[in-house]
């Protein structure tokens, strides 16, 4: 048994770290001074709005069907939140039924359509327990619209699946240390988990192992060292 969880801790790793690179490499992971929407000044920034031809699609929802996959979450079928969401939870749906796990997916209309099939969604109908795919969690402002629109179809919200943790302390604490995540605060406030490909933790691993990212290391560690939540 621990053999078994020791290959799938490493397995684990290996792919969040190829994650990590194939941001990189693709420059949605870039480096350098961006002001965040709490105002800090990060020195990293991360847009999946950049995976924009088919290829890096293809890869990055085949890195949310992994962490899906690992994550363990009972789930029936996939949200995806306009407008990043649609994408994303189409790709995702794909890419589990590559490997074998064929899921229902919908997204949300930014304006309820009243002629044609009508609605507020479009794909298959919200039922059972849905999983929320998103980019990432900032205020959790898409969490919450996305989980009061699942629960108003009578389904069941189940889980949030995003691509970076940014393990920053969240904006309901107010203040820079012994607070809570963004992710946190949406387990904590709507009783669900949230998994992701990756995180801020993953990224320094990545830093560490890799010459030619060093000069990024001291800046990111100090920002995880001043926003971060606690390293359990």
């Amino acid at each position: 048994m621990a053999a078994r969880l020791n290959y799938r801790s490493i397995a684990m790793s290996h792919f969040r770290q190829e994650f990590i690179r194939f941001a990189i490499e693709r420059e949605v992971l870039c480096f350098g001074e961006f002001k965040t929407k709490a105002g800090r000044l990060s020195p990293y920034f991360f847009n999946a709005g950049l995976f924009n031809d088919g290829e890096s699609l293809k890869q990055l929802t085949q890195f949310y069907a992994q962490a899906i996959l690992f994550s363990n979450i009972p789930f029936d079928m996939l949200y995806g939140p306009a407008y990043k969401g649609i994408p994303l939870v189409a790709g995702t749906a794909i890419a589990l039924a590559e490997m074998e796990r064929n899921v229902p997916y919908c997204f949300n209309r930014k304006e309820t359509k009243d002629h044609g099939e009508g609605g507020a969604t479009v794909g298959a109908k919200l039922q059972g327990r849905v999983l929320i795919i998103d980019d990432v969690i900032t205020a959790g402002t898409s969490v919450r619209e996305s989980i009061a629109l699942i629960r108003a179809a009578g389904a069941t919200p189940c889980g949030v699946v995003i691509a970076l943790d940014r393990m920053e302390i969240g904006q309901q604490t107010g203040r820079d240390s012994d607070g809570l995540s963004a992710a946190q605060e949406v387990q904590q406030n709507y009783g669900i988990p949230v998994a992701a490909i990756a995180s801020l933790d993953d990224l320094l691993f990545y830093l560490r192992g890799n010459a030619a990212m060093m000069q990024n290391l001291q800046a990111v560690q100090a920002y995880r060292d001043r926003y971060g939540i606690g390293k359990d």
